[in-house]
């Protein structure tokens, strides 16, 4: 879609890495999707592809915890972003407390917030937003955020496509 690509280039969001905690298991991964979506009450929507790990924790989860990363945390858009959660864990290299909910808290995003899962917006594509209602929140670093520009270098940890697709190539790599 070249004509509507003029449109989405133009933007450049802030960057942040959602996490979502099933039990003993952690997943995370770096978004660009995601906004206010309600004042009153207060709401907050992530969009998490249908072909990230993280979505599927996501899907069981009660609570999502959601990280602003200053431009000088590029490292951690990495870690979030360039590393696939099937092949790595991502936990074992970054300071992190459990949150309200049992949501993965990364204190040393520049901020943060455990938002409880209020919904599901499936509109037949290929990310699905999440609605959140925060229940718990920080914020510590000050300075300039992450943005989009700035984690172009960052080579995704798995390839984008349907969950079909990710599966397949999951099957492949074993």
């Amino acid at each position: 879609m070249p004509d509507f690509d003029a449109f989405t280039d133009r933007l450049d969001p802030e960057m942040c890495v959602v996490t979502a905690a099933v039990g003993e298991r952690r997943e995370g991964c770096l978004v660009g999707f995601h906004s206010q979506s309600s004042m009153d009450p207060v709401r907050f929507t992530v969009w998490l592809s249908k072909a990230n790990h993280t979505y599927e924790a996501a899907r069981a989860a009660g609570c999502l915890g959601v990280h602003l990363l200053t431009r000088e945390q590029h490292d951690l858009a990495v870690l979030f972003g360039g590393e696939c959660g099937a092949g790595v864990d991502k936990f074992a290299r970054v300071r992190w407390t459990p949150g309200f909910g049992g949501a993965v808290v990364l204190p040393d995003a520049a901020a943060w917030f455990v938002g409880r899962v209020e919904g599901r917006l499936d509109a037949g594509g290929d990310h699905v937003g999440f609605v959140l209602a925060p229940v718990q929140w920080d914020g510590r670093h000050e300075g300039p955020l992450l943005r989009l520009r700035d984690a172009l270098d960052i080579d995704p940890g798995h390839p984008a496509g349907r969950p079909h697709e990710r599966d397949t190539m999951a099957e492949n790599e074993r």
